[in-house]
């Protein structure tokens, strides 16, 4: 089924930049978003901005959920008169907020009966990648479902690879995610350390990233977000902290033990009162405090 119309609920730092690439890419795009004041920005960009989720819900070939939690998207999908009450068409919705995979498949099944889809497709790239369409999707998910999507996942990606079955996808952004939390926190160290025995952080970091020591961390937070001391790379700590939790729900779930990444979430917790939540995730590899600073 051809998909023209593609509707994106959540225009936030994400949201939008996937939106105005998809206007880019020649697909009519509707939005909404809880916050009215979105519109000028999704409209600037292309966007018709409609402030009843249900239009958008109605009026589109195929959906983008970015929202924080797994409960605002469930909340949104399953709304009493939106998608599961039409017949017109299959709608596939392209879920890409990090989600526990359990709530994934639950939610899948539920659209499934009602003759729609759902792909689990969690991104990493950052706003930067959003509006540029050079984020990496990791797509959970039925195969049928993913070809019928690809358009739009191509438009708004580098890289869309189909990881497996639904779930699938929020499965490898949590493993992916709890990496990144805990290089967060040994970069953080390592470049305190150098800086304690008198080498400057931009010179280790320097040699760090020739040698094996090196992570997506060093080599691009680092020098971005860190060294300069700008720490806006647009995802907040409060996020990366609501996923970790969910990578170590699903350790205890599976019955998996992780102690260090175990560790890593404490870690993440403790900071809190330096690193609240509303604060930019790279903040936690600022060499230039220490735990007890506040």
């Amino acid at each position: 089924m051809d998909i023209q119309t593609v509707g994106v609920v959540g225009l936030g730092n994400m949201g939008l930049g996937m939106a105005a690439t998809l206007v880019r890419n020649g697909f009519r795009v509707i939005g909404t978003d809880v916050n009215a004041a979105r519109g000028a920005a999704a409209e600037a960009a292309g966007v018709r901005f409609i402030p009843a989720p249900a239009e958008v819900l109605c009026g589109a070939d195929a959906l983008v959920v970015s929202l924080p939690l797994a409960r605002d998207v469930e909340a949104v999908v399953t709304a009493e008169g939106g998608l599961l009450a039409r017949r017109d068409r299959k709608v596939v919705v392209i879920d890409t907020s990090t989600s526990d995979p359990q709530t994934t498949r639950r939610l899948a099944a539920r659209l499934a009966k009602a003759g729609h889809a759902l792909l689990d497709a969690p991104v990493s790239g950052g706003p930067s990648g959003a509006a540029e369409g050079t984020l990496t999707m990791m797509i959970g998910g039925d195969e049928a479902d993913y070809a019928l999507a690809r358009p739009v996942l191509q438009a708004m990606s580098a890289r869309a690879p189909h990881v497996g079955p639904s779930g699938a996808g929020n499965i490898v952004k949590l493993v992916n995610n709890l990496l990144v939390a805990a290089h967060l926190v040994t970069t953080g160290e390592a470049m305190r350390l150098s800086e304690a025995a008198g080498l400057s952080a931009e010179d280790a970091a320097a040699i760090v990233n020739t040698a094996t020591g090196r992570s997506a961390v060093s080599e691009v937070m680092l020098p971005r977000w860190v060294l300069p001391g700008t720490f806006d790379s647009g995802f907040s700590a409060g996020l990366m902290r609501k996923d970790v939790r969910l990578a170590l729900d699903l350790a205890a779930k599976t019955g998996t033990a992780l102690p260090l990444s175990a560790h890593v979430g404490r870690i993440w917790e403790e900071a809190r009162a330096r690193i609240p939540d509303t604060a930019d995730f790279t903040r936690m590899a600022d060499y230039r405090i220490t735990e007890g600073d506040a």
